[in-house]
């Protein structure tokens, strides 16, 4: 393992923050790189990128959403090879390149794993499913507070995973070499349809949350309204798009393979996220 800090790049995401809290735990040196960081980092302003890449010899990569974004970090990693950077872990997505899942919002997530592989660094990819906590500390918080989730994901389901998990999955292949040349999809223990978490999420919060499934465009026009932009939009309408045709109805063993342990269950995630208060009435 490299002596020099772990390069961290979107270090204050969902992702990214647990990776951090793993190394500190650890006594591991590293360096954040983001807008707000003191090493000012942007996936759209290359001019960010070389005084970022410049001394590290590993990253953590969380890429940004939509195709525009992952075009810049295709970019980039190119870029930070060519610069020095010997091993990266990348955050990709479950169902990325795998055969039957041909869907064209993971195009992108595609040509970003080719690029990593072909950069000439050493390279681990991590494919999580969906995070739990994007009920808690992403968009659809606000939905679990309005007691309605309003999502085109049809009836289909989603092997929910905790974050937590997805911290530690990547802090173990960040320190350890051995997992150079991996590729580990990870998800939650089962798969659940919205209506069922509504229904868990209903438990937990110990008042009534309720699932509507929104035609596809609508959606897109609920997203925009509430101020994203269309292109992003429409990723989120095309990533839930996989769920609807039924096409992440299944689990994967990732996490039991790289921590030795079984990943975390949904109900047990509501359970103690509830009683943090994240999901109070604001």
């Amino acid at each position: 393992m490299t002596t020099t800090p772990i390069l961290i790049l979107s270090g204050k995401g969902k992702t990214g923050r647990r990776v951090v809290e793993q190394l500190e735990a650890r006594g591991v040196p590293y360096r954040l790189a983001s807008r707000s960081s003191a090493q000012r980092f942007d996936w759209y302003d290359d001019s960010t990128w070389s005084p970022t890449i410049a001394g590290a010899e590993t990253a953590y990569l969380a890429p940004p959403v939509g195709p525009t974004g992952l075009a810049q970090a295709c970019r980039f990693i190119k870029q930070a090879a060519s610069e020095g950077l010997r091993r990266v872990v990348l955050l990709s997505g479950r169902g990325v390149g795998s055969p039957g899942r041909d869907f064209a919002v993971y195009d992108g997530g595609l040509e970003l794993e080719d690029a990593v592989k072909a950069s000439g660094a050493d390279w681990t990819i991590i494919q999580p499913s969906w995070f739990a906590q994007g009920f808690s500390e992403d968009f659809l918080r606000y939905h679990v507070l309005a007691g309605e989730i309003r999502l085109s994901a049809g009836d289909g389901g989603e092997a929910w995973i905790d974050t937590n998990d997805v911290g530690d999955v990547m802090t173990a292949v960040l320190l350890d070499e051995a997992h150079t040349g991996a590729t580990y999809t990870i998800s939650g223990p089962r798969y659940l349809n919205m209506t069922e978490v509504a229904a868990e999420l209903s438990v937990a919060t110990g008042r009534p949350i309720g699932y509507v499934d929104l035609e596809p465009q609508a959606h897109v026009t609920e997203l925009v309204d509430q101020g994203l932009e269309l292109e992003d939009a429409e990723a989120v309408r095309d990533l839930f798009a996989v769920i609807r045709n039924h096409r992440s109805e299944y689990v994967s063993d990732g996490v039991q393979q790289v921590l030795g342990r079984p990943p975390r269950d949904f109900t047990d995630w509501a359970r103690d996220t509830a009683a943090t208060g994240l999901w109070s009435a604001e």
